[in-house]
This record gives structure tokens, sequence and C-alpha cells, in this order.
């Protein structure tokens, strides 16, 4: 006899003989030794390729209690089998037809315990092939399930959503379409996994308005809150040309319609600030649940205002300020991140919101809520520290689409605001325009209030004409700011008469000259005549080392930047000189201008 024919025999013959043995017994006569013994015998059945023989004896009725009782130990063993094989093998078919018959025949509540425990023990690529295979068969044993369904239903969608979390969500139109990992088609085929119960669920509430059994509603909820966080927080939800159906939009539109069916869409889009019930005593968990829980209602927020899943049953009697007020929370919570996804899908919805407003339409009142005065805030972080740059331009339009829906004391209490708070210059300049703006408005008969002229502007003023650190302030640092400054300045003193005063500057010219250009003429001579010495300094060591290309190293916040040659030094040098200068003309213009308006003034009074 051949050593391959032996080895069959070999195999077959110990299954067979734990078979004969077993079927003696009563099914309450079964040890532990019996199923070890199975489990050891099927699996070499299996990995040494002879998976027809265990099929037939599977499928033979006198093996049915043994089966019942033993035959989920294979699920391990097979499921790695049937993963080995290629699609077009026999032996791979052989054992689908045998977890098709473990699935029909062994007990549901071990059955399920032992396709959670592989789905558990699954790591990396094999994960979304394991997901996919076993969820048939688990959907099947769960409606089997007559006690405690409902709990074992959310173990299962609670540890496939585990399992699927560490995965990357592809985000390119070329990773979608690749779905290198299977995770797009894994997502979808969750959906299907999950819809037994959802019809289930909404069966029972058509039955009965008073509905009690809230257990298997509650774990779907889960589901769709975990599923909402990932992958659809993170993933790129933007129709994208060349993909008929975009998987993650279809999976959104599922998860959507869940909520919808089990009547918890709209509980969850308006009263999400009264809070769920909290299952945790202990305070970590129970704040690690609530970031989560923001996260996936920001998310639903973006699916339903900008990507408008959902919206048809959406009621259309909220004012578009009320609108923005509910979502302000999930704008300030996605602004937060740091991802390009998160980040965009926030700014995205804060448009949608702004868009459906008119300008000088948003009460003042709005800024008593803390996320109004958060959000513009966050819009200032990613304007300045976001290393995209799309995101950082986007950022800068939503802030001036922000100030322009706010009535005029709005605006007003925004720039004092976002004065009083931004250490970045640029921002600081970019708000000081936006006052001169407003002023100019002000000062037509057209527009006049008293938020941009009179003893309000001067109060606002007293924060815009100032040098932080007097004389010795950074001007290289703040020169945005500066140049703003007196750009405004210039434009008071040539647009108000002394006479009028409508704005207030020439009560408070003295103050101005005091705390803003006196101190501004010390620190430009102080900063040329420093830059001046180090340009002179530089010139020299270049002579001395007869080497223009001498180096340098430069370290900023512990990070070390690109070496510079003399030359790049002296080009940086110059290049701080020449924007001194332009501040000490603008600065020489207001002076000027103040003159000619004080003269012309005591002229008129002799």
């Amino acid at each position: 006899m051949p050593e391959e024919q032996s080895q069959t025999t070999m195999a077959v013959d110990e299954l067979q003989a734990i078979i004969q043995r077993c079927q003696i017994l009563e099914e309450s006569d079964f040890r532990g030794e019996d199923f070890n013994l199975f489990q050891v015998a099927g699996q070499k059945c299996l990995e040494d390729g002879y998976a027809a023989q265990l099929l037939e004896v599977i499928q033979n009725e006198k093996n049915k209690v043994i089966i019942k009782n033993m035959g989920w130990n294979l699920i391990s063993p097979l499921v790695r089998c049937i993963l080995a094989y290629k699609q077009e093998d026999d032996k791979q078919e052989h054992c689908l037809k045998i977890l098709d018959q473990l699935v029909q025949l062994c007990n549901p509540k071990e059955l399920f315990l032992g396709l959670l425990e592989q789905i558990e023990q699954t790591l990396g690529e094999q994960v979304c092939p394991t997901v996919m295979l076993l969820l048939q068969p688990l959907q099947t044993v769960l409606l089997k399930l007559q006690n405690k369904k409902a709990y074992s239903v959310g173990l299962s969608l609670a540890m496939i959503m585990n399992q699927l979390t560490p995965l990357p969500v592809p985000y390119t139109k070329q990773q979608i379409q690749e779905d290198k990992l299977g995770l797009c088609r894994c997502c979808n085929a969750v959906v299907d996994f999950a819809k037994p119960f959802v019809n289930e669920v909404v069966k029972n509430m058509e039955k009965s308005s008073e509905y009690n059994d809230m257990e298997l509603k509650e774990e779907l909820l889960k589901f769709c809150m975990k599923s909402l966080k990932y992958p659809l927080l993170t993933a790129q939800l933007e129709q994208l040309e060349g993909i008929e159906e975009h998987p993650f939009r279809h999976f959104a539109t599922e998860i959507v319609d869940i909520l919808q069916d089990i009547r918890e869409l709209m509980p969850l889009v308006f009263l999400h600030h009264k809070g769920r019930r909290s299952y945790w005593e202990n305070q970590e968990f129970e704040d690690i649940e609530r970031k989560n829980s923001a996260d996936s209602l920001a998310c639903l927020s973006y699916l339903m205002f900008v990507q408008h899943f959902g919206i048809n049953c959406f009621p259309m009697v909220f004012s578009p300020s009320y609108l923005l007020q509910c979502n302000m929370t999930h704008i300030e919570v996605l602004l937060n991140r740091t991802e390009e996804s998160m980040l965009s899908k926030g700014l995205d919805l804060f448009e949608s919101c702004l868009l459906r407003m008119e300008d000088n339409s948003l009460s003042h009142q709005y800024l008593e809520f803390r996320d109004f005065i958060n959000v513009p805030q966050d819009l200032v972080k990613v304007m300045t520290l976001c290393p995209i740059e799309h995101l950082r331009k986007k950022s800068l339009n939503m802030l001036q689409l922000f100030i322009d829906k706010f009535d005029a004391e709005g605006k007003y209490t925004l720039f004092r605001c976002l004065l009083k708070t931004s250490n970045h210059a640029g921002v600081q300049g970019y708000i000081i325009q936006k006052i001169k703006d407003q002023i100019h408005l002000s000062l037509t008969k057209a527009h006049d209030n008293v938020w941009f002229t009179g003893h309000h502007l001067i109060s606002l003023l007293d924060l815009v004409l100032f040098l932080p650190e007097g004389a010795e302030t950074d001007l290289l640092q703040n020169s945005d700011r500066i140049m703003a400054s007196l750009n405004l300045l210039r434009y008071l003193v040539i647009k108000d008469c002394e006479s009028d005063n409508q704005t207030g500057v020439w009560t408070i010219l003295a103050k101005i000259e005091k705390n803003f250009l006196k101190p501004l003429h010390v620190g430009l001579n102080m900063s040329k005549a420093h830059y001046e010495a180090e340009i002179k300094n530089k010139r020299e060591n270049r002579r001395e080392a007869n080497n223009s290309n001498t180096v340098c190293s430069l370290t900023v916040s512990e990070e070390k930047m690109p070496a510079m040659t003399t030359e790049m030094q002296l080009q940086v040098l110059h290049s701080a000189l020449f924007t001194f200068d332009l501040i000490e003309s603008v600065l020489a213009r207001v002076e000027e201008l103040i003159e000619v308006k004080v003269k012309a003034v005591m002229a008129e009074n002799i």
C-alpha cells in the first residue's frame, strides 16, 4: 500500500474509531476526552486534505448526535482550510459544505461561541475574509437562538466592529477601488447581516406602539453609533468619478436607514443634548463613551446636512439659526481633530449651516453659547497650524462667512474675542482689516450703527492701537498686525474729521501716541540698528572666512531646520530691514496726516 494511501486510511480510521465508540454512548455520557479526540482527528483530516471523507462522516445520519455536540470544535481548522484553498478547488467546496452542515446540526449556543471565538482570534489581513465567511453562519445561528438573542446579536456586532476598527480605512479613489483588505465589502456585508434583526425590531414596533423590548433595539443603536465613528468618520464620502456605487456612501445610507427604521434618527439629531443614560460607574469609561458618542453624532450630522442622507424624513420647520446652534457642538468636535477627513467634514458641515442663513441675520446673543466662541478659535488653529493648504484656506473662508452672518453687535463681540485670544500676528492683522471694513460701513449713512463708532469703537481701538510689549515688541514677528493697525489709523485720520469725531479717534489721540506711535518709533530704531549690526558682522565674517558657502544650522522648537549659507542669512536680514522701512514709511505718513489735521483745526480756531 502506498505511503499516501496509508496516511489517508490512518487519519480517516482514527476518526471512524472515535465515531464508532461515541455512537454507542448516550449523549450525557460524552466525556472531555471524546471531544478532544474528535477535534484532533477531524482537524487532521482537514489539514491533510481529506475533507470529502470528513463530509461523509458528518452527513451520516447515525452521527447526528455526535456532530450536534462536538462539531463546533472543527470551526477553527475548517476556517483556516477554507481561506487557504483557492476558490475553484474541490477541497474548498467540501469544506464549505461541512461548514453548512455544522450550522444545521450543531448546538446553536456552542456553535455561536465557536464562531465568535474564531472571529476574535483573527488578525491583520485575515480579518475581513474571516468575517465575511462567517457572517452567514453566524446570522443563521443567531436566528435559531431563543434565549438572550439581543445580547448575542449585540455581542456579535461589537466583536465584528472591534476586529475591523484597527484596519486602515481606504481614502483615495484608488484605495477604495482596490479595497486591498476587503474592508469596503466587509462593512456592507455586516449591514446585510444585521437586517433580519432590524426587521424584527420594526415588526415588533408596528405590532404595538408601546413596544417595551428595547434590548435588541439598543444593541442595533450601539452598532450604528460604532459604524458612524468607524469607518464613516474617517472615510471619504464625496461622490467619486468613475466609481458607480461608492461603498462607503452605500454603507452610510444603510446605517442612516437603520436608525430611521428603529425610530432613532431624529432623536439622535435633535435630542442628543439631553444625554443618554450612562452604563458605566467608572468615570474614565464614561468619558471614553461620551467622546465616542460625540464623534458618532458629529458624523451623523455631516451625513444628514452635507451629504443629505436621510434628509427626506427631516422636518423642514426649523430656522437656519437653530440648525446652526444644534450643529455647533458637532462642528467643534470635528475641528478639534487633526485628520484631514475629519477636519474637512467639520468645515463642510459649518459651511452647509452658514449658507442657509442671510448675512447680518444671526443675533449677538448666540455668542453667549460656548460653542459659538470656541468654533472661531478652532478655525484660527486650523488656519495657522494645519499643514494642509486647502484646509487652511477653507478655514479662513469659513471665518469670514461666520463673521458676515452676525449682526453689528455680534461682529463687534467676535472681533474683541479673537483679538484677545489669537496670538498669531497674521490673524490679528486680518481681524483689524475686518474692523476697518465695518467702520467704513458705519460711516456711511446706509449702515449707521453705534458699535463701530463712538465709545464702543474707542474700546475696540484700545485693543488694536498698542504694542503688546512696548518698544521691545518683536516688530518682525508682529509686522502683519502693526501694518494693519497703521492702515486702520491712517484711514480713521483721513475719513473722520476732528470736528465730527464720529469714531472717537481724536479723543484718544494722546493715548494712541503714547501706547502705539512713540513706542513704535523707538522699536523701529532699535530693530534697524540691531539688524544692520548683524548684516555688518555677517559681511566681516564672510570676508575673514573668504568662503560665501559657509553654512550654519538653525533649531526651531527642538527641530533642526535646513542649513543656511551666509548669503541666505544676509537675504533674510535684508528682508527684515525692508519690512522695517515699510512700517516706518506708513508710520511717517500717519503722523504727517495727524499733524496736517491738527494744524487745520488750530487755524480754524484762531
